[in-house]
């Protein structure tokens, strides 16, 4: 019996306030859709750090006549020189660290390059300009300066290069633009909390007189308040369905049928990652509501 009037009361202080309550709906749909993209974001930009950063090398490009860095100035690294950096990496301190070491003539990097480039660039290269160089896989890419610390002062050493370095720019603007839409979700919930605290307001005081009531006749300060309470929950809860909803096709059908199809070498976040972030999405929308609820019954409910 007091499930059935609680229940009652929840569905008449929505349709009283149907509006306040569809505004409620839309702006927490708003603001939870902000958050979940800036959590899928967060997730992409996680992926592709694990994918891109495991296959990314280091670089240890070697001295040739041409070089004009100070530490070359003996000249291109000879064979004895290759032969000592070799072993720094695959016996010495760092050995431990590297996964694999590749070695490019400057044969080799002349016919890769000539492979890539447009003719008119390579027209008056020849191989002698290309420096050699050793292509290092770690273990653990987040050690590149241990073995940099270890290789950059090797006799024949013109530079050392983390192909990571490529990606930083990248990987910037995904934490600006995750950056951007938690700004944004913070300020949609911040009205959000707001919209919630007047669509309670309005109800408490629309139905004054009956809580004046329900006090007089020895009714509870929970089975009084709790209706407000649900109302807040039941449109905010709809708003976080609907920011999921939304999600899901969002990537779905934009980011793994679409985006994937054009861009094919990005492992995406999937549906799975939006059904993992729906549950959080779920508990804020209540969280927002019990604030709301918080900051308005204890004032609006009172004899």
């Amino acid at each position: 019996m007091r499930l059935r009037f609680i229940l009652g009361e929840v569905f008449n202080g929505l349709r009283r306030n149907s509006t306040m309550a569809l505004s409620v709906v839309l702006v927490t749909f708003v603001s939870l859709t902000f958050v979940g993209a800036a959590a899928l974001i967060q997730t992409q930009i996680g992926q592709l750090q694990d994918d891109w950063y495991g296959k990314v090398e280091v670089s240890i490009f070697l001295c040739t006549d041409q070089s004009v860095e100070q530490q070359c100035a003996q000249g291109a690294a000879t064979p004895a020189q290759e032969d000592a950096i070799r072993a720094v990496l695959e016996s010495g301190a760092v050995a431990d660290l590297v996964q694999s070491v590749t070695y490019e003539s400057q044969q080799q990097a002349y016919d890769s390059y000539v492979a890539r480039a447009d003719s008119s660039l390579t027209q008056y290269l020849e191989p002698e300009y290309m420096p050699a160089s050793f292509r290092v896989k770690l273990v653990d890419p987040s050690q590149f300066q241990v073995v940099a610390d270890a290789t950059q002062g090797l006799a024949g050493v013109e530079q050392v290069q983390d192909q990571r370095e490529i990606f930083d720019q990248l990987f910037a603007f995904l934490n600006a633009a995750t950056l951007v839409a938690a700004a944004l979700a913070a300020v949609m919930l911040l009205t959000a909390v707001l919209l919630i605290t007047t669509t309670v307001r309005l109800s408490a005081l629309s139905r004054k007189r009956e809580t004046t009531i329900m006090r007089m006749v020895g009714s509870s300060r929970t089975l009084i308040q709790l209706p407000f309470m649900l109302e807040g929950a039941v449109a905010a809860t709809a708003g976080a369905l609907l920011a999921t909803v939304t999600l899901w096709f969002g990537v779905r059908y934009l980011v793994q049928d679409w985006l994937s199809s054009s861009v094919t070498w990005v492992d995406y976040v999937s549906a799975d990652d939006v059904l993992g972030i729906a549950p959080w999405l779920i508990l804020i929308a209540f969280g927002l509501a019990a604030v709301a609820s918080l900051l308005t019954l204890g004032r609006y409910t009172r004899a």
